[in-house]
């Protein structure tokens, strides 16, 4: 693999400059600033998986400033590596906490999602239209099905968990049409991928802390 092979995948790269994506670059700084707060608000004990998704959250928007600066093969892995980061990581807090699994049990559901992952993505890539956007697909379903799972237990945290969904899918979706509007949008609308994702990721960490707080309120580990 050439590691330097430059990429043109959105539409307001027109060379292989810098700064040929300025907006798709600088609103990477929503992932910043969404790790930023939710680093402010996962503090004391019982939170160290919510600081650790807060740490690869701001991970997510350097790597993906990386891509869109640099626009090369090693910066396409840079980007890509975090965010799978983050939802393994989310996975196993999920069925950590939303689901009661024992650690170990949390575990073994983490490793079902690349298997999960590797059997779903060829599906939705049978869909017309979605292009690379079927990488992600996966993800909506399964944070619903989580959703799914949580109604009766807490149903709080089945509409966070759903309003989540809603998030990513309407961010999947001006990632989807970034290049098939790209004559009547210039700029194109990958960048909105950049700002609802910053907000549905620090949203996901949101729910998980309202979780775990209340449950940790509820065992009496917190002061009321």
């Amino acid at each position: 693999m050439n590691w330097t092979e430059a990429i043109d995948a959105y539409c307001e790269r027109t060379g292989p400059e810098y700064w040929s994506e300025p907006v798709n670059a600088l609103t990477n700084l929503a992932f910043i600033l969404a790790a930023a707060i939710m680093w402010r608000r996962c503090q004391g004990p019982g939170m160290a998986i919510g600081r650790a998704m807060c740490a690869v959250l701001a991970v997510i928007g350097i790597g993906s400033w990386l891509f869109h600066t640099h626009a090369t093969a090693w910066a396409s892995t840079a980007d890509v590596l975090p965010i799978l980061g983050f939802i393994l990581l989310y996975v196993f807090a999920a069925s950590r906490d939303f689901l009661g699994f024992k650690p170990w049990q949390a575990g073994l559901a983490t490793a079902a999602f690349i298997p999960y992952a590797a059997l779903t993505v060829p599906l939705w890539q049978k869909v017309p239209g979605l292009g690379s956007s079927s990488g992600y697909a996966p993800v909506p379903v399964l944070i619903l099905l989580f959703a799914l799972l949580m109604r009766h237990r807490d149903p709080a945290t089945a509409r966070g968990l759903a309003l989540g969904a809603g998030i990513l899918i309407v961010s999947l979706t001006f990632r989807t049409i970034d290049e098939p509007l790209c004559a009547a949008i210039p700029l194109g609308t990958h960048f909105m991928w950049h700002i609802l994702n910053g907000l549905m990721l620090g949203w996901m960490i949101e729910v998980w802390r309202r979780h775990r707080a209340r449950r940790m309120l509820a065992a009496g580990a917190v002061p009321a």
